[in-house]
C-alpha cells in the first residue's frame, strides 16, 4: 500500500508538523470524501507501508527534518513548479526560490526519486505559449541536472475552473500540439524525459512518452524495491497511476491556485484550516460522535521473494 500525502491538499507546506507527529505516533486517521463519517485507520509503520509519494508546490518546512522519513520508508517526490505569478498562485514561492529549493530536496533523496511537474498549463492574454516557451527553457535548463523526469498536462475544465478563472483562454488542440513541440524540444536540448499526463492526443512524434506518472516501475527503480505486475483501476477516470491511500482533505490548501481543483474556494480553505489540530490523527477536526473507524486495507505491493535455502536450514 502507497500513502500519498498531496493529491488532496498540500500537507508539506501547510501540515508539516502534523505529517511528522503522524509517522511518529504510527498511524493515521482519513475520512472517507464520499461518505465522512467512514473514518480509514492506516498504519504508518514500514512492514505496512510501501511508499510514501509526496507532492508539493514547497518542500521548505520539511527539508530539516524529511530524514525522518526517508530513513524509514521508500519515498518519491513530485515537485510542481509552474509558468505562474503570485497573481495565479498567491501562495506559491517565486520561481527562482522553488528551483532552489528542488535542488535542495534533490541533495538529499537522489535525482531519481524527484520529478517535475510543470502543469496544469493553461493559456491567459498575459501567460501566453510564447511565454510557457521561453519560462519552460529557463526551468528546464536549471532542473535537468536535479530531476529523474518533468510530466505535464493541461489544465482540466471542471466547472468551478473556468468560474474561479474567467480568464482561461480555451485550447484547441492545435494549440496543445504547438505547446507539446515547444515542450519536447526544449527537454530534448536540456537532456531532460518529458511525459504528458491526462492527455488524449499522441504527442510521441514530439519525443514525449505517454504513461502514468506515478508507477511501481518508477516508484521501485528509485528505492531498489521491486514490486509485483498487479493491474490496478488508476486513480480516476483517464488516469493510470498506480492507487495510492491519500490522508489529506479537500478545500484545505491554503496556496490560493486560481486554478485549484481541490479547493470549492479559498475563503472556505481559510475556514477549515482553523479545524486542524496537530495533535489530532485527522488532518482536520477530530472523531465525531457516530463516526466508524475501519481498518484500511494495507496490501502490500511489494514482491515476495521465496525464501532463500542455506545450509543452516539443515
Amino acid at each position: 500500500m502507497i500513502i500519498n500525502t498531496g493529491q488532496r491538499t498540500d500537507i508539506v507546506q501547510y501540515f508539516t508538523p502534523w505529517l511528522l507527529k503522524r509517522f511518529e505516533e504510527g498511524y493515521v486517521l482519513s475520512r472517507n470524501p464520499m461518505f465522512p463519517n467512514r473514518v480509514n485507520r492506516y498504519d504508518l509503520t514500514p512492514d505496512k507501508v510501501d511508499a510514501v509519494v509526496f507532492c508539493s508546490k514547497n518542500y521548505e518546512p520539511i527539508l530539516e527534518d524529511l530524514h525522518r522519513i526517508t530513513d524509514r520508508f521508500n519515498t518519491y517526490f513530485f515537485y510542481t513548479i509552474t509558468a505562474y505569478g503570485e497573481d495565479v498562485e498567491p501562495g506559491v514561492p517565486s520561481i527562482d526560490e522553488s528551483i532552489e529549493i528542488l535542488k535542495r530536496l534533490t541533495a538529499q533523496v537522489g535525482r531519481r526519486r524527484v520529478v517535475w511537474r510543470y502543469d496544469p498549463i493553461l493559456v491567459t492574454e498575459k501567460y501566453t505559449i510564447e511565454r510557457h516557451m521561453e519560462t519552460f527553457s529557463y526551468m528546464a535548463k536549471e532542473l535537468s541536472p536535479y530531476v529523474d523526469r518533468c510530466c505535464f498536462s493541461f489544465v482540466q475544465y471542471y466547472d468551478k475552473v473556468p468560474f474561479n478563472m474567467p480568464e482561461i483562454i480555451p485550447l484547441k488542440d492545435e494549440d496543445k500540439l504547438r505547446i507539446a513541440e515547444g515542450l519536447g524540444r526544449i527537454a530534448k536540448d536540456n537532456g531532460l524525459r518529458i511525459q504528458s499526463c491526462m492527455c488524449t492526443l499522441d504527442l510521441s512524434g514530439y519525443g514525449i512518452e505517454k504513461s502514468a506518472c506515478m508507477t511501481l516501475d518508477a516508484i521501485g527503480k528509485a528505492n531498489g524495491v521491486e514490486f509485483k505486475d498487479i493491474k490496478h483501476k488508476g486513480m480516476r477516470k483517464g488516469c493510470s497511476c498506480i492507487e495510492t491511500r491519500d490522508i489529506g482533505w479537500y478545500d484545505t490548501c491554503l496556496n490560493r491556485c486560481k486554478y485549484c481543483y481541490a479547493n470549492t474556494n479559498p475563503k472556505k480553505a481559510f475556514d477549515n484550516h482553523r479545524l486542524h489540530d496537530v495533535d489530532s490523527p485527522l488532518l482536520m477536526g477530530h472523531l465525531n460522535e457516530g463516526d466508524e473507524v475501519i481498518q484500511g486495507n494495507q496490501e502490500s505491493f511489494i514482491l515476495k521473494r521465496p525464501k532463500t535455502v542455506s545450509l543452516d536450514d539443515f
